[in-house]
């Protein structure tokens, strides 16, 4: 099982990187980008989000309904990871700020995929060198497995390392969700943060 088990992972990224693919170009049928609707179901497709309860960089706990009538961008990643989420980061900083006023509509969440070592202290020092209004958010193992469920995010200790200086693998996607917390839409990594910030904005 141990040695199935990474290839069972493997196959369910490469299906939802076809998914996605398909669902950007319009291969999938059903869904609804228009201004105003923030999302509709596809049907046979593994849906996205749900609700959540964790615990913000301030030390406050917080659910999913704390943020409706809001947009979320939601990115999961730890705080020592060396280039992807500091990256990330910066692009949805710039985003942010290429909405100008509209940004007090958005709410962009950073969720951890290592709660060992990602304590509210440790995020709230990660979240202070990206825009003002980025969350961040952790929990008990538990909770961030349910949440990374919801959101068919993968995360995953590396092993042979260093047990406190480790890595993680993890997916890299930002998530849109609408007011409603359905989702919109979904960005790749490396996706310019003027593409980014235009796709929100038909959205306000």
């Amino acid at each position: 099982m141990n040695k199935l088990f990474p290839l069972l992972i493997a196959f369910f990224l490469i299906v939802s990187a076809v998914v996605i693919g398909l669902w950007f170009t319009g291969g999938l049928p059903g869904l609804g980008q228009n201004k105003g609707q923030s999302s509709s179901t596809l049907v046979g497709v593994p849906q996205i989000g749900g609700p959540f309860s964790l615990v913000n960089h301030k030390g406050e706990r917080v659910t999913d309904e704390d943020y409706r009538g809001k947009l979320l961008l939601i990115f999961f990643g730890f705080v020592n990871c060396p280039d992807v989420c500091p990256t990330e980061m910066q692009t949805i900083s710039v985003a942010m700020n290429e909405l100008g006023e509209q940004a007090s509509e958005v709410v962009p969440l950073f969720i951890t995929v290592d709660p060992k070592r990602d304590t509210p202290e440790a995020m709230a020092d990660f979240v202070a060198a990206f825009h003002p209004s980025l969350v961040g958010l952790t929990g008990s193992e538990e909770e961030i497995d349910d949440v990374k469920k919801k959101y068919r995010v993968y995360g995953e200790k590396q092993e042979g390392g260093d047990p406190d200086y480790y890595l993680v693998d993890h997916t890299s996607f930002t998530y849109l969700m609408g007011r409603d917390g359905e989702l919109i839409t979904v960005f790749s990594f490396g996706v310019p943060a003027e593409e980014m910030a235009a796709k929100i904005r038909e959205q306000l």
